[in-house]
């Protein structure tokens, strides 16, 4: 939440150019106050995983946050328990016909990287999706392969394919310190990374409407925004838990698929120890800093949304 103090004292300059939250006394006299709305678009097999890392950073604020569900249509997913989906989720597509309106909506990541995107079942329709929370949200969290899917959706910008799987837990810089999405961040974060693609960085550094706010030269491209905030372009998993790499790399194994110990990920690189969480910290405030960015600069009205 904002700090509300006098709009002539000394450090409301200083905070604000320092992208803290201020709010002078006149407007927090004049301000209309509602739930968030947000809708989450949740891509991958692991559903109810998926919903649980997520809810646990979007519920670690004071804001009251109203959450929808929304799935693809036209995919039929094998992995969610019988009956979940059509329990919980909306179609993308009603969302679409009664247009909807969300302060904020996640697209995620989903196991499909290593196809052409016109090669995704669902593609059309995330791709009317993303056209349309161009116009009917403020803020739109675009995460791994949903990051890369916006990215070529909205700039034609298009992902490469790595030699191996960028896999484990990886440092990362930030390029520009005071901004909103990175208040109370160090200067280098850890972050987990799980990937067989990487966005194209020249192609997105040559778009003067992106900004890569952070980036190493191992992981390349981690966080592109556009819009100031309105789309936010994360390619790794800040969302994941202690145990989701440990889950994919030992699935991987069983399956006899190659993979790679995860990198930085258990003590010594010993997967039978295990890992320890260095990333929750700047997670909460990653996503306390997109929810309380939305609080601030998002209309009241929701139908002034365009």
């Amino acid at each position: 939440m904002p700090i509300t103090i006098p709009a002539d004292l000394p450090a409301c300059g200083i905070l604000r150019r320092e992208n803290v939250f201020v709010m002078t006394e006149s407007r927090a006299e004049h301000q209309d106050i509602r739930p968030l709305k947000v809708g989450i678009v949740n891509l991958m097999p692991t559903t109810v995983d998926t919903e649980i890392q997520l809810l646990r950073l979007l519920g670690n604020s004071p804001l009251q946050v109203d959450l929808s569900f929304l799935r693809m249509g036209s995919h039929e997913s094998k992995n969610a328990p019988p009956g979940h989906l059509e329990k919980f989720y909306h179609d993308s597509q009603e969302i679409i016909r009664n247009n909807a309106r969300f302060d904020g909506l996640i697209i995620t990541g989903a196991p499909v990287e290593t196809l052409p995107f016109e090669e995704v079942d669902y593609w059309d329709e995330l791709a009317g999706m993303i056209d349309y929370s161009g116009r009917n949200v403020w803020s739109v969290m675009h995460i791994c392969w949903g990051a890369q899917a916006g990215l070529y959706r909205r700039y034609g910008i298009q992902k490469k394919t790595l030699e191996r799987k960028l896999f484990g837990i990886f440092p990362h810089r930030i390029n520009e310190r005071h901004t909103t999405l990175f208040r109370g961040f160090d200067d280098e974060f850890l972050a987990p990374q799980s990937r067989h693609t990487t966005v194209d960085r020249d192609a997105a550094a040559a778009d003067a409407r992106l900004t890569i706010q952070s980036e190493t030269e191992e992981t390349g491209i981690f966080i592109a925004t556009a819009r100031e905030g309105r789309e936010i372009y994360v390619t790794g998993h800040l969302e994941y838990d202690p145990l989701t790499l440990d889950r994919e790399y030992r699935r991987d194994l069983s399956r006899g698929l190659p993979i790679d110990i995860p990198r930085n990920y258990y003590p010594n690189g010993d997967p039978s120890k295990a890992p320890v969480v260095r990333w929750r910290a700047h997670a909460h405030l990653f996503f306390s800093n997109w929810l309380n960015y939305v609080y601030q600069e998002t209309p009241y009205d929701l139908g002034k949304l365009g």
